[in-house]
Formats: structure tokens, C-alpha cells, sequence
């Protein structure tokens, strides 16, 4: 991953950049980045079904989510997508293959499941291959459900 300033050329390797693969200072297909106000770099590593923390200057990441292997546990990701970080640090993950929004509190090893995760399918309460996500200034989910060619918007309690 790679920060551009504006007029740059070149830019900066900002994570990753010593091959793919699954130690802290590689990735193996990255999907989505999020940066945060203190310049610190989210990528979702879709491959490693993990997402990494990049803090500004770091030569290697920290697992905030996942690396437990490929799975639908509470403590694993399978092909994690879109990624956003509240100022709590609290991540927030489109887990794609199991059609769910995890919730990953600062420090945590294990998440949970804020929508879906009931299964692919089209109705209010399922997602079918989440892609992205966002949070308006009032707090509500917006997710992309690519599988079902919809954006949907859900209330979160963001201490639930």
C-alpha cells in the first residue's frame, strides 16, 4: 500500500511491500484501506483473512482482526472486505464469505456479529457477500450487499 501526496510520483510504502505472504510486514491481496486521524493504516488482508494496523513509520503491521485461519468463529474472518474505524478504535469489518458485519473492539481477539451472519440469503436481517461500509454523523450502517445488488442501512448501538 501505497501513500500519495499531492504532486508525488513516487509516494511512500505505507504497509506491506516485501512480497505476499503472511508475516507482519506482508500482505496477500488487500482488499480495502481506511486510515485514521492519526495516520495509521487499516488494510483488510483478504487472502490472510485478517485485517492489519499500520501505525505511521511502522516497517510492520498488528493483527486487529482475524488471523485465526479461514472460518466463520468469532475470532476468525473469511475474506474480509471493506474496513472503517471508529475513534474509539473500535473496527468495523465486511466479512465477506460469511456474509456478516463484525464488530472488533481496541485490544480484543474476538469480534461479533453486528448484522448478518444468518446466513446468505436476501432478507432484511442476511447479507450475501457484504463489500463495504460506512457510518453517517448519526451513527447508522450503510453496507454494500453486493450478493443481493443493495445498500442497506441499519441502526448500530455502537455499545452493544
Amino acid at each position: 500500500v501505497r501513500r500519495y501526496r499531492r504532486g508525488e510520483s513516487q509516494g511512500i510504502v505505507v504497509a506491506g511491500g516485501n512480497g505476499s505472504g503472511n508475516r507482519l510486514d506482508q500482505l496477500s491481496c488487500p482488499h480495502y484501506v481506511f486510515v485514521d486521524r492519526d495516520h495509521s493504516v487499516y488494510v483488510s488482508d483478504w487472502e490472510n483473512d485478517r485485517v492489519m494496523k499500520w501505525v505511521e513509520g511502522a516497517k510492520q503491521g498488528i493483527v486487529v482482526a482475524g488471523d485465526q485461519g479461514q472460518g466463520n468463529g468469532l475470532t476468525q474472518l473469511s475474506n474480509p472486505w471493506g474496513v472503517v474505524v471508529d475513534q474509539l478504535g473500535t473496527v468495523y469489518v465486511a466479512d465477506a464469505r460469511n456474509d456478516r458485519i463484525m464488530r472488533w473492539p481496541k485490544g480484543v481477539t474476538k469480534g461479533s456479529v453486528i448484522v448478518g451472519g444468518n446466513a446468505e440469503g436476501g432478507q432484511s436481517n442476511q447479507l450475501n457477500g457484504p463489500t463495504g461500509l460506512s457510518f453517517d454523523r448519526h451513527g447508522n450502517l450503510y453496507v454494500v450487499d453486493n450478493g443481493n445488488r443493495r445498500v442497506q442501512k441499519f441502526n448500530i448501538d455502537s455499545n452493544s
